[in-house]
């Protein structure tokens, strides 16, 4: 999921450097969205784990 977001981060990078603002708003916007669904995940993986008695990474 993260390599995901960082793949439409550098794709919005490369549209807006080449003057397309559509496409450079649209690929931010999935990529700030698949990074919070990323946190979220994350955050509730590791609050899974420390309650199963292991402790968080």
């Amino acid at each position: 999921m993260l390599g995901w977001a960082l793949t439409f981060l550098i794709v919005a990078l490369v549209a807006a450097a080449l003057g397309f603002t559509g496409v450079a708003g649209a690929a931010s916007s999935i990529a700030q969205i698949l990074f919070v669904i990323f946190l979220v995940l994350f955050v509730i993986a590791m609050v899974a784990r420390a309650v199963r008695g292991r402790p968080p990474l």
